[in-house]
């Protein structure tokens, strides 16, 4: 039986074309019309107040009222 260890992100960064995770061991960068098209439609401060949970597994955009989760960015990887 394989065990697999979730994928958290250690930090977030946005910039005005994209979210950023950043990883244990690497770096993906996802268009935010790819992420959702509420944050596509959303405005750079509205992107910008993004947090991370403790754990690493998510992310709520409290401005948006929108939660996502880090492994489902990187589900075709």
């Amino acid at each position: 039986m394989k065990t697999t260890e979730p994928i958290t992100a250690r930090k977030i960064e946005t910039t005005a074309h994209a979210l950023i995770l950043v990883l244990a061991d690497r770096r993906v960068e996802i268009p935010w019309n790819q992420c959702s098209q509420r944050l596509a439609d959303a405005t750079a401060e509205e992107r910008n107040r993004a947090e991370l949970s403790p754990g690493g597994y998510g992310i709520h955009w409290p401005l948006l009222d929108e939660d996502l989760a880090v492994s489902g960015f990187l589900h075709d990887e």
